[in-house]
């Protein structure tokens, strides 16, 4: 979610109109969390779910297994998933890998069992996408992560240089 918020900031000081809007299915902690975001040059009038959408960020990369995964993404959208190695064929997809996990221990983002693996993700998403600049992501998370701001902002370029386009 907070992710989502951050992508939306950088792409608004871009230029771009944005929504950013979460999903929950059963709320407890820890629960896998979909969260959306739309952008576009011109005023955004729909105001609806996403269903299948052009980019997918996995955090966790055991969520890209699920069968409610592949069918929320077009054929030919472009997935970054938090893992060091290729996964499994992820047939119609262009993946993109970036090891975020090691990237957020290796800043003290979170703890060894649970690291905060959002800044690094975006890093190597402001890579692949094509559309969104280093710099608005790092004022972003600047203006967006008030904790930890410095290790973030590391983190964050740590994983725009590490990316790995595999597909």
């Amino acid at each position: 979610m907070i992710a989502s918020e951050i992508l939306a900031e950088a792409y608004f000081r871009d230029g771009y109109h944005v929504q950013s809007f979460p999903s929950f299915g059963v709320e407890r902690r820890g629960a896998p969390v979909t969260a959306f975001l739309r952008i576009d040059r011109e005023f955004i009038y729909l105001r609806s779910m996403i269903y299948q959408a052009d980019f997918g960020l996995v955090l966790a990369a055991d969520i890209a297994a699920s069968p409610t995964f592949r069918p929320s993404l077009k054929d030919g959208a472009v997935v970054l998933i938090n893992s060091p190695e290729k996964l499994p064929a992820l047939a119609g997809l262009r993946a993109s890998y970036v090891d975020a996990t090691t990237i957020a221990l290796e800043y003290g983002l979170g703890s060894k069992a649970q690291p905060v693996v959002n800044t690094a993700m975006l890093g190597a998403f402001a890579r692949i996408s094509g559309n969104l600049g280093l710099d608005n992501l790092l004022q972003a998370v600047e203006c967006k992560v008030p904790q930890k701001t410095e290790q973030n902002l590391e983190a964050t370029k740590k994983a725009y240089e590490s990316v790995m386009n595999l597909e």
